[in-house]
């Protein structure tokens, strides 16, 4: 397997950005992560992700965006726009979105309903994405002979998708590229990857062995009550599942690739003063874990 370590991060300026676009490189982390939450600190991945793949042509870019409530023509564009501009190094993974207050009212729709919208969303992009004229009326918009210009660079664009409770494994077998969960263990990965493995079967499909990863947020000190009170809003196991310290994350992951994970998205839960201190940390903690 090849082991590849991205970090999720972003800084509220541009200095503080572009620290962070330039260590990854400078420290030989595979990819950049932005994370699209509405009502949160962080840049738009879109925006910030543009930038960054102009700053630094080698480093991939990530994103685990909204699918609901998004305009999937639009959507389709600006990734594959994204796509054409870095030269084919997108990483795409989309997400439901998060379903605590205020981030579900600012989303939109109901919850219950998202992982419908994303059932007829998904393979409506992939048909844009491919070339076809697509006519489509539905939930996921009404679209008459729209065919989809620039195309991406990769054919295809692989799509990510995240998720553990059952319908979300289901659903990942017969729709994803791969599978980027949080917030469980490796047992509970492990088991949910079968699961996926299956629906992929059902469906006549297969999911690259290489395609398994886990997305970990990690803290360097020990959590205050504060910032442990919003963690458990968020996710009730999330004090359990949270590495504190960098030797804790490191054994995190090496538990994940014995159970036979690979790609991982590492996040610290406080932005840190010096993102190129903390990077450079951290790549002396895991980042020899890459082969």
């Amino acid at each position: 397997m090849k082991i590849r370590i991205g970090v999720g991060g972003a800084s509220s300026t541009p200095e503080g950005f572009h620290e962070l676009v330039t260590g990854l490189d400078d420290f030989g982390f595979d990819s950049l992560w932005l994370s699209e939450v509405l009502t949160g600190p962080g840049l738009d991945p879109i925006v910030g992700l543009s930038w960054a793949a102009a700053t630094r042509p080698r480093l991939k870019i990530g994103t685990t965006a909204l699918l609901p409530g998004r305009n999937v023509l639009r959507l389709a564009k600006q990734l594959a726009s994204l796509d054409v501009l870095c030269q084919g190094r997108l990483l795409v993974t989309l997400v439901p979105g998060l379903t605590f207050s205020p981030e579900r009212e600012a989303i939109g729709g109901d919850p219950k309903r998202r992982g419908a919208f994303i059932d007829e969303a998904l393979p409506l992009l992939r048909r844009l994405w491919a070339g076809e004229t697509v006519t489509h009326e539905g939930a996921a918009g009404s679209l008459r002979d729209v065919k989809l210009s620039p195309l991406p660079v990769q054919r295809p664009l692989e799509v990510w998708l995240g998720g553990n409770v059952p319908a979300a494994l289901e659903r990942c077998g017969r729709l994803s590229d791969g599978w980027l969960p949080s917030q469980c263990t490796p047992e509970e990965a492990a088991a949910g990857r079968t699961v996926i493995e299956e629906a992929a079967a059902r469906a006549n499909r297969t999911i690259s062995p290489e395609h398994f990863g886990f997305s970990v947020g990690y803290a360097t000190a020990p959590i205050d009550p504060a910032a442990a009170k919003r963690l458990v809003a968020r996710s009730p196991r999330a004090l359990e599942l949270t590495p504190v310290g960098l030797p804790a994350l490191r054994a995190k992951i090496e538990s994940f690739i014995d159970v036979g994970f690979s790609k991982f998205v590492v996040r610290p839960l406080v932005t840190p003063k010096s993102w190129r201190a903390e990077l450079e940390t951290l790549a002396g903690a895991v980042g020899n874990l890459q082969t």
